[in-house]
């Protein structure tokens, strides 16, 4: 960071944000101006939205955001609510482990700490699916704790301030030393949305808007003129690509479903009835030894999904046949309703 001091950078951010934050559903007003440490916000608010933004933006959390608070408006009557609900309005927020683990922090939260979350890193930390990141978000902006608060947007504008070249995954170690060195208790929750902010729409990743910066004069990279290619892009590499069926029976215009395992990729969500999904190729012989029932199974088409760490190229076949009694299903008028993952929307949506 050019010469100018922990002390003075803070200030500037602080004083940006309190005229520029954004305006988001689970935050309080930035606190800057009332000269006190920032007040305890709403904890729950604030751990539903961080465990949401984990792979989600923040235009795709703002919906999802009020259907589980409106559906569930605290961490008891998310507690109390079936798995099955939670997973269902999962739907589309990333991994479902991370429902899992989201209802199983809701009912420890509620059942055994008397619905309140711990104030610090520590207590949160051993709570279900709280990593350090969550851990040390919740205990910032739900408590005013001051804790090291370093996601994605933050290691950028920490590279440029300090001049990191290496990309962001090579230098996420010494990227949060740096962002600890400027870590104080002064308005401990505003100081670390306001670097999130900072980031998300001034320190963006490609064009960042250094005029319009409020702590430019701070940024190593802005004065030496590199911020563009401060930090370095990481060299591609190419994603694995996977193979698979999926099976679509259809009663009338009832979709034939399946729960899958509880554990890996997908747990616990209704999906169509299909094969593992795999490196090598399925010939059709192989892929219909799978199949649900022993009716007329015709390819229908391929759909293309993209996870995290792997392309899903999956082979959809369709036939009309008896639902079995109790099984569960999906109304192909209504999909929506259904709750199902959005390979599994792709994949009946090529139903006729």
């Amino acid at each position: 960071m050019v010469n100018k001091g922990k002390r003075g950078f803070r200030s500037a951010l602080l004083d940006w944000y309190a005229a520029h934050a954004r305006q988001l559903p689970w935050r309080t007003p930035p606190q800057v101006k009332s000269n006190k440490k920032t007040k305890r916000t709403r904890p729950y608010e604030v751990w539903l939205s961080e465990v949401m933004l984990q792979q989600t933006t923040v235009a795709a959390v703002f919906p999802r955001f009020a259907a589980f608070t409106q559906r569930w408006p605290s961490v008891a009557a998310l507690a109390d609510a079936p798995f099955e609900d939670v997973a269902q309005e999962w739907a589309g927020l990333g991994y479902y482990a991370r429902a899992r683990n989201l209802h199983a922090c809701a009912k420890v939260v509620a059942d055994t700490l008397g619905g309140e979350f711990p104030e610090n890193e520590a207590g949160l930390l051993e709570l279900p699916g709280i990593g350090g990141y969550t851990a040390a978000a919740v205990a910032a902006i739900a408590f005013g704790q001051p804790t090291n608060v370093v996601d994605g947007n933050v290691e950028r504008v920490m590279a440029r301030l300090f001049a990191v070249e290496a990309p962001l995954r090579e230098a996420k170690v010494e990227l949060k030393r740096l962002a600890g060195l400027l870590v104080d208790a002064d308005h401990a929750g505003d100081y670390a949305q306001a670097l999130m902010d900072l980031g998300a729409t001034i320190c963006t990743p490609r064009s960042p808007k250094c005029l319009l910066c409020p702590v430019s004069t701070f940024c190593a990279a802005f004065e030496e003129g590199r911020t563009k290619s401060i930090p370095a892009k990481p060299v591609k590499t190419k994603r694995p690509v996977r193979f698979g069926a999926a099976f679509a029976l259809v009663e009338g215009r009832k979709l034939l479903l399946e729960r899958r395992p509880p554990q890996g990729l997908l747990g616990g969500m209704l999906g169509l009835p299909g094969t593992v999904w795999s490196e090598a190729k399925l010939d059709e012989k192989t892929a219909l030894a799978a199949a649900p029932a022993k009716v007329d199974w015709k390819s229908v088409g391929e759909i293309r999904h993209v996870f995290t760490h792997f392309e899903l190229r999956l082979r959809v076949y369709s036939a009309s046949g008896r639902l079995q009694k109790g099984a569960p299903f999906a109304d192909l008028n209504d999909l929506g309703k259904a709750g199902l993952p959005t390979v599994f929307k792709k994949a009946a949506a090529v139903v006729k």
